[in-house]
């Protein structure tokens, strides 16, 4: 758990994009792998830090030097267990203490909750720590990082989690892929599958990471009714609907023949045949109807 030069520069860019990190709480004691210097450029790039660089300093190499530049008053963390000496101690599998509700401007995941087996009750968890206008801020797992953790991440599962029903709206959802040098690659942001109508899918080969902004537009009961992936639930409606007796023997066949798994690589194949293809240097062949260039990262 620590914050790289890529998830530096996420952070700046959401201070820069209205996020308060007046009152900080991290999953976990982030270390800092990122250097003064880079975190110079940052801010000389974005022009958003309350202090300037020159007053960090990292007496132990974890990142609370950098939340303190980034504005933050009130700084805790979050963990199971204390050998980091963690501010809150306190196993995300398991519901949170009510005081702990509604306290933070801003919930970081820098790479934890994929290692929490309980992913529901820990991301309801920093949901509900979050003050009305404050912010989840994450960086998980998405592509060919199996065995990380036990999860890898979907824009689905980011899509319906911070919606409106939840008392959220996604700010940014994006994506980056990292090289083997340490590198990271250029951002996307990626579509909402329930936007797009379709499955938001990637085959590739760096490893990529989903990076999501989401605000807490208000105070309600969170998972009160449980998430279901867009397109099923598109197709649950149209089972009584007179316009699904439209739907062809063939493609009624193919439904019932083929495994929807086997159907999602077929996706990504003709993806490369789709004239919707991009090619990129990082993520290798893209739908540009999902995903799009960062412009200003």
């Amino acid at each position: 758990m620590a914050i790289t030069g890529n998830d530096a520069k996420l952070l700046f860019y959401a201070r820069k994009n209205g996020v308060s990190f007046e009152e900080t709480l991290t999953l976990g004691r982030l270390k800092l792998y990122t250097t003064v210097a880079a975190i110079a450029e940052l801010q000389s790039k974005f022009g958003v830090a309350e202090e300037t660089v020159k007053k960090i300093t990292l007496n132990d190499a974890y990142s609370e030097p950098l939340f303190e530049l980034l504005g933050a008053k009130k700084m805790d963390s979050i963990d199971v267990s204390n050998y980091e000496n963690a501010s809150l101690i306190h196993d995300l599998n398991n519901p949170i203490p009510d005081k702990w509700k509604n306290q933070y401007s801003v919930v970081v995941d820098g790479g934890t909750l994929e290692h929490i087996f309980n992913f529901p009750q820990a991301i309801s968890n920093c949901m509900n720590m979050l003050k009305q206008g404050g912010h989840f801020i994450g960086i998980t797992p998405a592509n060919n990082l199996m065995g990380h953790g036990f999860y890898q991440f979907s824009p689905e599962l980011y899509s319906r989690i911070f919606c409106a029903a939840n008392g959220f709206r996604i700010k940014k959802l994006m994506i980056t892929a990292s090289h083997l040098d340490g590198s990271f690659g250029d951002w996307y942001n990626v579509a909402d599958p329930a936007e797009v109508k379709s499955r938001v899918v990637l085959v590739n080969e760096l490893p990529t990471y989903l990076m999501v902004i989401a605000e807490r537009t208000s105070i309600v009961s969170i998972f009160s009714n449980t998430p279901q992936q867009s397109d099923y639930t598109v197709t649950w409606s149209k089972k009584t609907a007179p316009e699904n007796k439209k739907e062809t023997l063939s493609k009624k066949i193919i439904k019932m023949l083929v495994p929807a798994k086997v159907r999602d690589i077929y996706y990504a194949v003709r993806l490369k045949l789709n004239t919707d293809t991009l090619t990129t240097k990082d993520l290798g062949a893209i739908n540009n109807q999902h995903y799009k260039k960062v412009e200003d990262q």
